[in-house]
């Protein structure tokens, strides 16, 4: 008998793990990306022996599905110090996880930015989260991360110098009003495990994903845009400019905007957050020294977070220089290039007086406009099921999980086993 044949459409981390878990399980797979490279929004360029990610992305080694699926020895994490640098104009001060890193729990409790009842009730949010698994956390009331922190008795000043820096850089929402259950279940992974990045960059997740999915057996095909998917009784059918192909599944991975266009008759999400990252050059020892700790504006600038990223991993930059780069959540897409480096090397001069950044050099700028969907608090109880589209097609991404790289891995997984369950 032959294997049952599955479509998927989209080389993101969902896309790219429902492929490898189907064709591990026997099925003819078959991937269409309309990149020309696979990764979605997980990806890394090379520009004069700079590696630069997609984006300000970091990946969380506590997050369960990715520690299970991915082989992260393989991908030689290069990690940040737990906590950051917390700056503004002539100060700068530490707040850190002195649990995690004992070594700065002095600097940590003297941090004038954060109250000590405030850092008290991180250490009391810290214990709560740790004992409550990943898995209840989606669940039961949600509010907004602003509301549930104020709820919790932290000050407008813990949120306005930390949270919506950090938080918010990791939303996309420097006003704070995703649902707290995203706050909840970072905050958890933060505590439980290391943050960094592939010695390699970030594409080299969508890399090893894609790699044994081709050894399970899928066959990839880049540049090739699917401009229709529809159900047909038993089979569906995958409409590209090369023809029709009919195939006894399908799996729509796509961002949000393209898999609603191809799934009209299922509700798909499709309001998002836009962010920035711009990347720069410096000399070789021009970065601002953090001891490997991101640095976050406390005053509500932007940029919001700034990442001395050769600092945490050397191999994103060559030997004779240094890469930084700065993260902006709160900033029009349009706003020039010029704009965006003369804010982030004012920024470093009144964090940084002692140093000279005039050899600031822009590498790339990253606008991207559909970065995250929205996900406001209630979100997670209102996200499609896989299986929400007309059989025999099922839905991945973002769209029916959270985004993150844990909910893409986790929804690709989902759907694989939505499959495998009805060609049983």
């Amino acid at each position: 008998m032959d294997a049952p044949t599955v479509a998927v459409v989209g080389g993101g981390l969902a896309g790219l793990t429902a492929a490898l878990q189907l064709a591990r399980g026997g099925r003819e797979v078959t991937l269409y990306e309309a990149d020309a490279h696979v990764g979605g929004q997980v990806r890394t360029a090379h520009e004069g022996g700079f590696r630069l990610d997609r984006g300000f992305q970091v990946l969380f080694s506590a997050y369960p599905t990715v520690s299970r699926v991915l082989d992260l020895p393989a991908l030689q994490l290069r990690t940040f110090r737990p906590g950051a640098v917390l700056a503004r104009e002539g100060m700068r001060s530490v707040l850190a996880d002195p649990v995690r890193d004992p070594r700065a729990a002095l600097a940590s409790l003297s941090c004038p930015e954060v109250t000590l009842p405030d850092k008290l009730r991180t250490l009391l949010l810290r214990r709560r989260l740790q004992r409550t698994p990943f898995g209840e956390i989606f669940g039961g009331t949600d509010r907004a991360i602003a509301a549930e922190l104020r709820r919790l008795g932290f000050s407008d000043a813990y949120i306005t110098h930390f949270a919506r820096p950090f938080f918010g850089a990791i939303t996309q929402d420097p006003r704070l009003d995703s649902s707290k259950q995203l706050f909840e279940y970072i905050f958890k992974a933060l505590t439980m495990g290391a943050i960094g990045v592939p010695a390699a960059g970030m594409g080299a997740i969508t890399q090893q994903l894609a790699s044994r999915a081709t050894a399970a057996g899928t066959t990839i095909h880049t540049g090739r845009r699917v401009d229709e998917v529809t159900a047909r009784g038993e089979h569906a059918v995958i409409h590209t400019r090369a023809g029709r192909d009919r195939v006894d599944a399908a799996v729509v991975a796509t961002e949000p905007q393209t898999a609603a266009a191809l799934l009209p008759s299922t509700p798909v999400p499709t309001e998002t957050r836009s962010t920035i990252t711009q990347h720069y050059a410096l000399p070789a020892g021009g970065l601002p020294e953090t001891a490997g700790r991101i640095i976050l504006d406390v005053t509500g600038g932007d940029p919001a977070v700034v990442v001395p990223m050769s600092q945490v991993a050397p191999t994103y930059a060559p030997p004779d220089a240094e890469l930084l780069v700065a993260s902006f959540i709160d900033t029009p897409l349009d706003t020039p290039t010029e704009a965006l480096a003369a804010a982030t090397t004012a920024s470093l001069g009144a964090w940084y007086p002692e140093r000279s950044f005039a050899e600031l050099r822009v590498l790339a700028t990253d606008r991207i406009a559909d970065a995250q969907p929205v996900q406001p608090p209630g979100f997670a109880a209102t996200r499609p099921e896989v299986t929400a589209p007309p059989a025999p097609v099922v839905l991945a991404g973002a769209v029916t999980h959270w985004a993150s790289i844990e909910g893409a891995i986790a929804s690709g997984l989902e759907a694989a086993r939505a499959v495998a369950t009805a060609q049983r």
